[in-house]
C-alpha cells in the first residue's frame, strides 16, 4: 500500500474549499458508478462514517470510512481531516488538507488504499488511477 498525493491551488477561500471538499456524499457526483451515503448523524466530525458504494448491479464494493480526525481550518491555520477505510474489501486511510494560499486556498488529499486480493505489483497503477481520479474530484468539487 503506497500512498498517493493529489495537490491543488483554488481560487476558493479556506473555508469554501474546506466546506465543498468535506461535503461526503457529493464526491459521488464525480466518481463514476459511486454513491455515497453518510451513515452518521450531522454535523460532520471524529466518528462520522460513510459508504462509497461504487459499481452496478450485482458487482459492487464498498468503501466503508469513518473519520478518525478532524480539525476545521481557523483563520491561518489549515483544516485537516483523517479517514480511516475499514471497510473488507478496501482498506487504507485517506488524509485532506486546506489552508490559505495568497488570495485563494492550497488543497493536499493523500491516500492510500488497498483491495483485498490485490497483488502489490499493481500498486503503481492503482496510485496512478488515484492521483488521475482525485484529482479529477478535487477540481469538480471545488469547480475548477
Amino acid at each position: 500500500m503506497t500512498p498517493f498525493l493529489v495537490r491543488h491551488h483554488s481560487r476558493s477561500s479556506t473555508d469554501e474549499a474546506w466546506r465543498r471538499l468535506t461535503d461526503w456524499e457529493r464526491h459521488a457526483d464525480h466518481v463514476p458508478l459511486t454513491r455515497i451515503v453518510v451513515t452518521t448523524t450531522p454535523p460532520t466530525g471524529v466518528g462520522t462514517r460513510f459508504v462509497a458504494r461504487t459499481g452496478a448491479g450485482r458487482a459492487v464494493v464498498d468503501d466503508t470510512m469513518e473519520i478518525v480526525h478532524w480539525q476545521p481550518p481557523s483563520g491561518a491555520a489549515p483544516g485537516s481531516c483523517r479517514l480511516e477505510k475499514r471497510g473488507a474489501v478496501i482498506t487504507g486511510w485517506a488524509e485532506l488538507e486546506v489552508g490559505p494560499d495568497g488570495t485563494g486556498s492550497y488543497v493536499i488529499w493523500r491516500e492510500a488504499l488497498r483491495v483485498k486480493g490485490q497483488p502489490r505489483l499493481a500498486d503503481p497503477l492503482m496510485n496512478r488511477c488515484g492521483r488521475l481520479v482525485f484529482g479529477r474530484v478535487v477540481r469538480r468539487l471545488l469547480g475548477e
